[in-house]
C-alpha cells in the first residue's frame, strides 16, 4: 500500500490500460452509524464506561459476523471475477494470483490469529511494562510491517505466476525496505499515533475500530489512485486486520462514551495525523525519490 504515492496496484486497482438506537439523550443516528453505535455501546461494559448491553449476547456476535462475512465474500467475488478476466490476459491473472496470496496470508492468517488467539495475545500485550498507548503503537506498526513484508513478497513472487518481476506487482518496488520507509508504513505512523490517542480517551469497541480504519485505509487509497468502488472490502480487511488485535488488547479502563459524531471524526483524523509526516517525506527527506519503481504494467 503505497500512501505516499499511490502506486501499489492490487485487483482492481491496476491501470485503466490494463483491464477494462441511540443512548438515552441523543438524537436519533443517521444511518450507516446506528449499528456501528450500539455495537460500541453493548461492548464498553468490557471497554468502557457504558453498560448498555451483554457484549456476548447472540445477536450482538452475529451483528459483527454478517459484515465481515459479507466483507470476505464481497472479497472473493472480486478474485473470482479478476482470476476469469485472466484466462486471456496473463497481466491480470498475475495480478489475480498476487492479491489472491495477499489474501490468503494476510487476510486469512491475521483474521484466523484474531479469532482464536486474541485472548493469549491480549494477556501478553498486558506484561509489557510501558503505557498502553505506546505498547498499541508499536503492536499496530508491527503489525504494518508484517502485511508490507507479504505484500512485498507477493511482488518478489512475479515468476511463480507467469510474470516477470516488475511487470506485475502490488507494492510500489520490490524492496521491502524501500517500500516501508518510502512508500507505505512510514506514512501510516502518524494514523496510528491518531488512534493511540483516541483510545486513550474514548471508549471504542476493537470492531469499530476495526471497520472505521478500514475505511479509513479506503479512503487513503481513493485520495492517491481515484475511487475504486469494487474494492471497498479489500481495504477494509487489509487495514482493519492491521489494527483490530492491538485494538482489542487496549487495556479495559474508564473512558469517555463514543457519540455517534466520533465515528465520522475517527475515520478522517487519522489521515489529517498522516499529513506532516507524508509532507516531511515528500518535500525534505526524500524529494524526488520515485512514486513507483517499476514500468506501468501492461506496457511491456
Amino acid at each position: 500500500m503505497d500512501i505516499l504515492h499511490g502506486s501499489s496496484p492490487l485487483p482492481v486497482r491496476a491501470q485503466p490500460n490494463i483491464a477494462a438506537s441511540a443512548p438515552c439523550g441523543c438524537p436519533p443516528l443517521p444511518h450507516p452509524l446506528i449499528a456501528m453505535h450500539h455495537l460500541a455501546a453493548q461492548g464498553a461494559e468490557h471497554h468502557g464506561r457504558s453498560t448498555a448491553a451483554d457484549p456476548g449476547s447472540v445477536g450482538t456476535k452475529w451483528a459483527k459476523r454478517i459484515p465481515v462475512i459479507a466483507l470476505v465474500v464481497w472479497q472473493a467475488f472480486v478474485l473470482g471475477f479478476l482470476t476469469l478476466a485472466g484466462v486471456e490476459n496473463r497481466i491480470l491473472l498475475a495480478l489475480a494470483g498476487m492479491a489472491g496470496g495477499l489474501s490468503l496470508l494476510w487476510i486469512g492468517g491475521c483474521g484466523v490469529l484474531s479469532l482464536f488467539a486474541r485472548n493469549p495475545i491480549y494477556r501478553a500485550i498486558q506484561r509489557i511494562p510501558l503505557p498502553s498507548s505506546v505498547t498499541f503503537f508499536g503492536f499496530v506498526t508491527l503489525l504494518a510491517l508484517v502485511e508490507e513484508a507479504v505484500a512485498t513478497l507477493m511482488t518478489n513472487c512475479a515468476p511463480l505466476f507467469g510474470v516477470q518481476v516488475g511487470e506485475v506487482y502490488i507494492t510500489a518496488s520490490a524492496d521491502y525496505l524501500d517500500v516501508v520507509l518510502f512508500h507505505s508504513v512510514v506514512a501510516f505512523l502518524g494514523q496510528f499515533a491518531t488512534w493511540a490517542w483516541m483510545l486513550s480517551r474514548y471508549a471504542f469497541s476493537p470492531f469499530s475500530v476495526f471497520l472505521l480504519y478500514g475505511l479509513t485505509g479506503f479512503i487513503n487509497e481513493t485520495l492517491f489512485v481515484g475511487i475504486q468502488p469494487l474494492t471497498l472490502a479489500q481495504w477494509i480487511l487489509i487495514y482493519g486486520l492491521m489494527i483490530y488485535l492491538p485494538a482489542y488488547c487496549y487495556p479495559k479502563m474508564p473512558r469517555r462514551v463514543v457519540r455517534w459524531w466520533h465515528y465520522p471524526l475517527a475515520v478522517v483524523l487519522p489521515i489529517v495525523g498522516s499529513m506532516p509526516v507524508v509532507v516531511l517525506m515528500v518535500f525534505v527527506i526524500a524529494p524526488g525519490h520515485p512514486s513507483i519503481h517499476f514500468p506501468l504494467m501492461g506496457s511491456r
